[in-house]
């Protein structure tokens, strides 16, 4: 790596942890970056999980530390979102480079849709019935498979459901960084095994997310939905123009 890729590689890991920490969809830079520096799709998708874990864990932890928690509300959820994992980050890390790079392609584009309607947070006399066990259990499932796979928006997905479930936005962001910190352990240690990880990029990475994720967690606590609302609409807004190929 050149020293202008490092420095490009620790900005965009940055970006991607207040990104991933307020609302969700980092990845969806840090990812093509990594392929842009020469690493495969498959490697490219290895590495960026170490820096996922350790954003993960340092936005829990914020969290926590603002006295917001999500150790406790995940349980209920966790699971499933494991089993789900683990079979994901299995099957994805036996696809070959051309094929991840091209699915990887179509989940930006299926991505679209869910950015396009972001999370409302929950209003007093919302009286939507609450989810069945099996809605639950097959709902995070779901969102499992797809964070063990791609991990790219997975935190949209996440807090899309959440707040279905009746979680205001900001308990929803932090039960999402314990979420994707426990079943990114399981996807790390598949990666690792197949050898699609390369630690120098991975390490810069985490440096950058690592710091974006504390910041976005003190921010998210600090403002509340008056930040995380308007977080979200700039996460569409470039979602929606990198799908549309305006830049």
């Amino acid at each position: 790596m050149t020293a202008l890729e490092a420095a490009l590689v620790v900005i965009a890991g940055f970006v991607s942890g207040v990104v991933n920490t307020i609302a969700g969809g980092g990845s969806l830079l840090t990812v093509p970056l990594l392929v842009m520096i020469g690493l495969p799709g498959t490697v490219a998708n290895g590495t960026n999980r170490i820096a996922v874990l350790v954003q993960s864990i340092v936005g829990a932890w914020r969290f926590r530390a603002e006295g917001v928690s999500g150790f406790r509300p995940v349980l209920p959820v966790l699971l499933p979102m494991l089993v789900g994992a683990g079979i994901g980050a299995y099957g994805v890390a036996h696809l070959d480079d051309t094929s991840f790079e091209r699915l990887f392609g179509v989940v930006m584009l299926l991505l679209l849709l869910p950015a396009l309607f972001p999370p409302r947070d929950t209003a007093v006399g919302d009286e939507r019935p609450p989810m069945s066990p099996l809605t639950s259990t097959l709902t995070f499932f779901a969102i499992g498979l797809y964070g063990g796979s791609f991990q790219a928006g997975v935190g949209l997905f996440l807090v899309l459901a959440l707040a279905r479930m009746g979680h205001g936005l900001v308990l929803a962001n932090s039960i999402k960084m314990v979420a994707v910190g426990a079943f990114t352990v399981i996807a790390v240690g598949i990666f690792v095994y197949e050898g699609q990880v390369v630690w120098i990029p991975a390490l810069l990475l985490s440096a950058g997310t690592s710091l974006g994720a504390a910041l976005g967690a003190r921010i998210a606590v600090r403002g509340g939905e008056r930040v995380i609302r308007p977080a979200l609409a700039l996460a569409v807004v470039a979602l929606a123009g990198k799908m549309l190929g305006i830049y």
